[in-house]
């Protein structure tokens, strides 16, 4: 068996020795856009990709910068190469967080240099508040009492893969214009 992945643009990818030259916005953008939110829990089809487009769309709200929209927009990144494991498992996987932790960082740095304490603390709690609201909408549970309030106004609802790819791409395109 190979030590690779083959991406959708036919890159032979390895997630355990990623190169910054082989990752490719349009491969994570399809990825994300096929991979179910909550590990597939959801009642109807959320994806990881319409996630992280709402996670960009409430750092644009909240005035957040150019720079930590896109940082909300590619958060889970890393996903589109290793696909994603649910928070609890995850936490008791070692190994599995440190490769991670080397592509995410890998993906941030090919776009956007490394990030800085609030960059990353950031959109860790847009991603947490993000979470809240699905939850509560989706699964009508409260996963905790104080979550953020959001200032834009996601839409929780499925929608076709191509839609949220080309989302996806577009909120990336914009933000990446100087």
């Amino acid at each position: 068996m190979a030590d690779y992945i083959t991406t959708y643009s036919k890159i032979h990818f390895n997630p355990l020795e990623p190169k910054t030259e082989e990752i490719c916005i349009r491969d994570i953008a399809h990825a994300l856009s096929l991979t179910a939110r909550a590990n597939g829990h959801f009642p109807k089809f959320y994806s990881v990709g319409q996630h992280c487009i709402h996670c960009c769309e409430e750092a644009a709200a909240r005035g957040c910068t150019k720079r930590e929209q896109l940082a909300c927009l590619l958060h889970d990144a890393s996903e589109a190469y290793l696909a994603d494991i649910t928070r609890p498992v995850k936490g008791h996987l070692l190994e599995y967080r440190k490769i991670e932790k080397i592509l995410q960082d890998r993906i941030f740095d090919k776009y956007l240099g490394s990030l800085s304490e609030k960059e990353e603390r950031l959109w860790r709690e847009l991603d947490d508040t993000l979470l809240y609201y699905e939850f509560d909408y989706f699964m009508k549970e409260k996963l905790y009492d104080c979550p953020g309030i959001l200032k834009s106004r996601p839409l929780f609802r499925t929608e076709p893969f191509e839609v949220t790819e080309e989302k996806y791409m577009e909120w990336f395109r914009r933000l990446c214009r100087e």
